[in-house]
């Protein structure tokens, strides 16, 4: 229930500010006798497209806080937490970074995940899982990782992505939908049932299609964060701790899917469904990084 909550005020913020922007721009709308205003047409695009992701990416942090429950270590109450803590830390200041906030969420799968707005105010966190089923330098390893995620800013990257995609994704469904409604259909009048029909299915299919651009960046920044803990801990312990995520597949994860993108092992998948993929094979990644740093 606090998910959908969330879910919908997001989008309510969206709206709201999107449509402050547009009237601050004087785009109050993109359909004109003559058809369709393509410039204000793209810019409307634009505004929503970049606008959501923005806000997505402002609230990440206590969207991931809420969604994972996650529970972030104010003070260390035992000397686990003043480990992770201080580990993460020295990460950061090796990385060049700000502190993040450290945090453990209740998951048996091991995992962990970084997010926040910038690289100076992250969120960094682990699962009960990893911590459980992890030796120390395999769980600094994966620790690298997330802070390897954050220093490259994966995350501002990845909004900037979705964004331009996002706005394309409208931009062309808008024209489809414009070409039914016109040219097939002959509709001489303002846009009819047949141009908000049209546009829904197209932004459905390119949105899908498109996402595939997102699916690929988001494998590309794995291999950078993995070569980051490599280089923050050592290769050994990159590979070992993903060695160890390989034998944990028996171990179902419970992470929300709007979080399996920022998730250290993502999930397995083949054949056309690769082009789906958040995170690379785990056999890649260590064949990777084998073969980069001879181990």
């Amino acid at each position: 229930m606090m998910r959908i909550f969330l879910f919908l005020a997001t989008n309510i913020a969206v709206v709201a500010v999107a449509s402050v922007t547009l009237s601050l721009l004087g785009v109050n709308g993109y359909m004109t006798s003559q058809g369709l205003d393509f410039g204000a047409l793209l810019a409307f695009c634009l505004v929503f497209g970049m606008v959501g992701s923005v806000i997505s990416l402002l609230m990440s942090k206590f969207m991931a806080k809420m969604s994972m429950r996650v529970q972030i270590i104010e003070q260390a109450s035992n000397a686990d937490e003043q480990w992770l803590i201080s580990t993460v830390k020295g990460l950061a200041d090796k990385a060049g970074i700000g502190m993040p906030e450290v945090g453990i969420f209740h998951s048996d799968a091991p995992n962990a995940f970084a997010t926040g707005w910038n690289r100076n105010n992250a969120l960094v966190a682990v699962s009960t899982g990893l911590l459980q089923r992890m030796n120390r330098e395999q769980v600094k390893a994966v620790l690298g990782h997330e802070i390897g995620h954050v220093a490259n800013g994966d995350m501002i990257t990845l909004t900037l992505i979705q964004g331009v995609v996002n706005a394309f994704v409208m931009f062309f469904a808008r024209i489809i939908g414009n070409f039914v409604d016109k040219a097939i259909l002959k509709n001489e009048g303002g846009p009819g049932i047949a141009f908000y029909v049209t546009t829904f299915i197209a932004e459905m299919i390119l949105g899908v299609l498109a996402s595939t651009i997102v699916f690929w960046f988001s494998r590309r920044r794995e291999y950078r964060a993995d070569e980051a803990g490599a280089d923050l801990v050592s290769p050994a312990a990159m590979v070992s701790a993903l060695a160890a995520l390989q034998q944990s597949y028996d171990q179902p994860s419970d992470m929300p899917s709007e979080m399996v993108a920022f998730g250290i092992s993502g999930e397995l998948k083949t054949s056309l469904a690769g082009l789906f993929m958040t995170h690379p094979p785990l056999e890649s990644r260590i064949d990777h990084l084998r073969q980069r740093y001879g181990v």
